[in-house]
């Protein structure tokens, strides 16, 4: 009687261990300085001024149109004198302030054409706006619809060139002829010239 035979066990086969693959050589990775290149920042620089620019065209635009529809509507008001609103003014004769003019406009609809021609064309296109100086030079012809536009643009420049602190800076309003000779209140009178007084070294 053949004897029986016991199945052998399968062995655990020993795994070899993975050999590691030899990299070839890196390929020089091209550095860019940080931000692109020197022509991808430039056209980047070029293309924020060009938007700040239109922007601020645009919004110059808008203020002239609108200060040509208040001169149009207002013509020959006596309250504003044609101007469209009333500039207040301070006890030394400076612009403080603006503010609407209260009485009805005088017409309630205008030609576009006559907005387009009188904010574009002549030496009255900026009548009606304010516009701001500081004594460092810097200065903005004006564009700004009321006098609050014109302190914040005059208090950001302080904040950029002067650290937020005030030096003296004020606004101007460019008004019609008209307002220029009956300004709203009286002018005070003129300070007694200060006497000057001669030190002696001793």
């Amino acid at each position: 009687m053949p004897t029986k035979t016991t199945p052998k066990k399968p062995t655990n086969r020993k795994r070899t261990t993975a050999r590691r693959k030899k990299l070839g050589a890196r390929k020089p990775i091209a550095r860019t300085p940080k931000g692109g290149s020197l022509v991808d920042r430039a056209g980047v620089w070029m293309a924020i001024r060009l938007a700040t620019h239109a922007q601020e065209y645009m919004a110059t635009t808008v203020s002239r149109k609108d200060a040509a529809i208040l001169r149009i509507t207002h013509e020959g008001c006596p309250t504003c004198n044609g101007n469209g609103q009333i500039f207040t003014k301070g006890k030394d004769g400076s612009f403080t302030g603006s503010k609407p003019c209260p009485a009805k406009p005088k017409t309630q609809k205008v030609s576009r054409l006559k907005v387009a021609i009188a904010s574009r064309f002549g030496t009255d296109r900026s009548t009606g706006l304010i516009g701001w100086t500081c004594p460092c030079g810097s200065k903005e012809k004006p564009r700004y619809r009321d006098a609050k536009l014109a302190t914040k643009a005059l208090r950001n420049h302080e904040t950029k060139k002067h650290g937020g602190q005030s030096v003296g800076g004020a606004w101007y309003a460019q008004v019609t002829e008209e307002a220029a000779l009956q300004p709203s209140q009286p002018l005070p009178a003129a300070p007694s010239p200060v006497p000057q007084i001669a030190e002696q070294v001793v």
